[in-house]
């Protein structure tokens, strides 16, 4: 039986909700429909709870970051428009995720804010989070930030903690890894542009589409630099939680239509002989 019912990797681009997009509804029309996709996907697996691998949010230097609390919010700002969503956290999940990352001696840590419960409780719900949940049924969370000081290989070994505790909780549970790759495809872009931004896209696509998602931690730190890719982390830790001989990936799409890159693609778990 597969651990999770239904994976994905998505972007999050403001511009990808549609409400948040009114001057130019049609500029991320390609990813807004794979998007749709995806969250019909999702929808259809029934998940008890939705795990997102974000990079927005309330990170800890050199550690996992998990966040705990009983809920979690956030208003999205954008083009003079605002987008709010509110999610209740799965946190005996989220504790068993903590708790098997400890086990395995990884540095780990339980985000909570204010009270230990009650409406105070709440931690902020990134844009990372937020896009992609938009899409999505609305059900618990666990919403878990990596840090870029913690090495590759750990990322890998924290998706498998995060599996184990998923397969011995017993609910059905979607996993969201939120990624956004280069960021310097425009010289008009906040990080300038840089002729690997995408020379590294390219070969992102070219990895997912044959599966072999760990070989995005083999990059270069130079290369990750000049390109600027948000996404190499949230997506080891979904090659740690689904192993390459269960997994296939369904790839939707690739577009750039402003300075940085979104992919969308759902991750299949399937028995290893089929």
């Amino acid at each position: 039986m597969p651990t999770f019912v239904f994976s994905a990797i998505t972007p999050h681009g403001y511009e990808i909700l549609e409400d948040l997009s009114p001057d130019n509804p049609a500029l991320m029309e390609k990813t807004r429909q794979s998007m749709q996709t995806l969250g019909l996907g999702m929808a259809a697996a029934k998940p008890d709870t939705i795990i997102v691998l974000t990079p927005h949010g309330t990170r800890i230097d050199g550690q996992f970051a998990v966040a705990c609390s009983a809920r979690m919010s956030g208003i999205l700002e954008f083009a003079g428009r605002q987008q709010a969503t509110s999610r209740t956290v799965d946190r005996e999940l989220a504790r068993a995720i903590v708790k098997a990352a400890t086990d395995d001696h990884l540095a780990v840590g339980a985000l909570q804010y204010a009270t230990s419960d009650g409406p105070l409780a709440c931690l902020a719900l990134d844009w990372g989070a937020q896009i992609p949940l938009t899409f999505m049924p609305d059900v618990p969370v666990v919403v878990i930030t990596p840090s870029r000081l913690v090495s590759m290989a750990d990322h890998l070994r924290f998706g498998e903690s995060l599996a184990r505790a998923v397969a011995k909780s017993g609910k059905r549970v979607g996993l969201i890894a939120s990624c956004d790759w280069a960021h310097a495809h425009e010289a008009n872009g906040p990080y300038g542009y840089h002729p690997s931004a995408a020379k590294l896209d390219e070969r992102v696509v070219q990895l997912l589409k044959a599966g072999e998602i760990e070989a995005l931690g083999d990059f270069s730190p130079d290369f990750i630099e000049e390109a600027k890719p948000d996404g190499i982390w949230q997506s080891l830790i979904l090659a740690g939680a689904i192993p390459r001989d269960v997994r296939h990936v369904r790839f939707l799409s690739y577009e750039a239509p402003t300075y940085f890159g979104l992919i969308c693609c759902e991750i299949e778990e399937r028995a290893a002989h089929d």
